[in-house]
């Protein structure tokens, strides 16, 4: 099973208010987080809640954290606009639904186009990308590994060289990134299983990636199909 009812309600309560502080300004960028302690006693949860919700934030690029210097918001925020989005994914089953049959049509197709038209610093790209990607599943990072998948996905788009594709994917980059996020952190809650289903995205990604090196349009095609037909199907089940 995912994550419970309560504890789900807790974790979007945390991420909405940090949200909103970022969004109206309240923290401006530069501006250094308070710590997990005083986040949490204000919020009323756990530091785990609170922590995750920072995980998610700075993996859709709103948070990024300093060695030696804290948590801090990041002076390059995505676009704003996407938020009204954002939290319609993540309180709306059918939204997320809904995604998934979007991210089959278009991304299926930037993958196709991307093994017809990827250079070879693209290839080399999505292959750094990729060695990060396993990096971070086989040392247990959700965080990391959500950055990855989402910039993986990202440089395929721009890999397509198709100008419509390319131009609609910066448009909509933020929610997308965001419903890539919270699928990785959905699945790293399934219990038995976060390990195996980290492990097969994996090796979902290297057959896109290998698909498109080899420039092999129809099996990009249907790899990155299988990709997000399965992310489809584990959420269906939880």
């Amino acid at each position: 099973m995912a994550l419970s009812g309560t504890a789900r309600n807790a974790l979007a309560r945390v991420v909405k208010e940090l949200e909103t502080r970022i969004f109206q300004a309240n923290w401006r960028g530069e501006t250094r987080l308070p710590s997990e302690r005083e986040l949490a006693a204000e919020f009323g949860t756990s530091r785990a809640t609170v922590r995750e919700a920072i995980q998610r934030l700075a993996a859709r690029g709103l948070l990024e954290t300093r060695r030696g210097s804290g948590l801090f918001v990041s002076d390059q925020q995505p676009a704003r606009l996407g938020a009204p989005w954002l939290q319609l994914i993540a309180e709306s089953p059918p939204a997320r639904e809904d995604t998934l049959e979007f991210r089959l049509v278009f991304e299926c197709a930037a993958a196709r186009f991307a093994a017809q038209r990827a250079t070879p610093d693209e290839l080399n790209e999505m292959g750094s990308i990729l060695e990060r990607m396993h990096h971070a599943v086989h040392s247990h990072d959700v965080e990391a590994e959500a950055q990855a998948d989402a910039e993986f996905h990202a440089v395929l788009a721009t890999a397509s060289h198709n100008l419509m594709l390319s131009h609609f994917y910066s448009s909509v980059i933020t929610l997308l990134r965001e419903h890539i996020t919270n699928n990785t952190y959905e699945a790293s809650h399934i219990p038995l299983d976060a390990n195996d289903l980290a492990l097969t995205r994996l090796e979902q990604h290297t057959a896109i990636f290998r698909a498109i090196r080899a420039h092999r349009p129809d099996a990009a095609f249907r790899a990155m199909h299988a990709h997000i037909a399965f992310v489809g199907e584990q959420f269906s089940q939880g």
